[in-house]
């Protein structure tokens, strides 16, 4: 029974092998305070911290296991009332009364970072959401991973500014003027099935982009704009990368010194935006899995092919 017990052992470890956990490192660049959240997708267990807060250029790496599946995303203008102790965001907001979130998601509008680690063919599945909002700029860069659309993406520009008069959410704070803290998306905001994808508009042959979505995608033309915008807004890695989201992140973050300035600057009537020729430094490599897994994987199939064969011997 031995050799079987062996060859169970490599099997486990091939597995281990096939997987690892990815550290995500959070960043807020923005210029205020910003409160990140997170869901698991259903049917996923919830990370150890669901919420927490980031001052003006903290960061926090959490790492989180191969096939966890949902999303990240950012809260602003937070406070916790001081009679109550209940926690509120005026945008992002998961309504769990405090600064986790416990299994509770964001209140649209809210800029959403999205992820399924290792799912299809082992690779990560991402991409930057609209589709429920926005509140403020967000980016993900992965680190270490390979493949052909394995790149940098996001939504720089401060859209706030920009939101179409209609889907604007305005605050006042501290007793000034009220102004733009998100935009919301034309299914929020009017609820037709036609900005919705629902109903007869349920399926990508029917729902086609809107006027309203247009205007986040001429600003963030990576980032999801509607729900079946998913040619140019999902991206994909092999080789467990681990990952760094970024709140306000720069224009130019990991941005080659290339050409891709010369070949036409931002629209006027937009911010500066994550272009189509942004690529992540290393992002064009085929290395689907790192050449030291590869080996250990080698070596463990061939140890098992040689167990079985003597196998009968023993």
């Amino acid at each position: 029974m031995a050799p079987l017990t062996f060859i169970f052992s490599l099997l486990s470890l091939s597995q281990l092998f096939a997987g690892e956990a990815a550290t995500f490192t959070i960043i807020n660049s923005c210029d205020y305070t910003v409160w990140p959240g997170i869901l698991s997708n259903a049917g996923v267990s919830q990370l150890s911290t669901t919420g927490f807060s980031l001052q003006k250029g903290e960061s926090r790496a959490i790492n989180i296991p191969s096939g966890w599946a949902g999303r990240f995303w950012g809260r602003t203008l937070c406070l916790t009332d001081t009679s109550t102790g209940k926690f509120t965001c005026q945008t992002g907001d998961c309504g769990s009364g405090k600064m986790d979130c416990s299994g509770s998601g964001a209140t649209p509008p809210a800029t959403l970072a999205e992820f399924t680690l290792d799912g299809a063919g082992g690779m990560d599945f991402y991409d930057i959401s609209l589709v429920d909002g926005y509140n403020l700029p967000l980016s993900v860069t992965p680190r270490g991973g390979g493949g052909p659309n394995c790149s940098i993406t996001g939504c720089v520009g401060d859209l706030n500014g920009y939101c179409p008069s209609d889907l604007r959410v305005m605050s006042d704070e501290d007793g000034g003027g009220r102004r733009a803290v998100a935009c919301r998306s034309a299914c929020a905001a009017f609820n037709s099935p036609q900005y919705c994808c629902s109903g007869e508009y349920g399926s990508p042959d029917t729902c086609k982009p809107s006027s309203y979505s247009a205007v986040f995608k001429k600003a963030c033309p990576r980032a999801y704009s509607y729900a079946f915008d998913d040619k140019s807004s999902t991206f994909t890695c092999g080789g467990s990368p681990d990952y760094t989201i970024t709140f306000c992140p720069s224009p130019n973050t990991s941005q080659k010194a290339s050409s891709s300035e010369e070949q036409g600057a931002s629209s006027s009537d937009v911010p500066a935006v994550f272009n189509s020729t942004m690529v992540y430094e290393g992002a064009m490599e085929d290395a689907s899995m790192p050449d030291s897994q590869v080996l250990c994987l080698q070596l463990i199939a061939a140890a098992i092919t040689a167990l079985i064969t003597i196998l009968p011997l023993w």
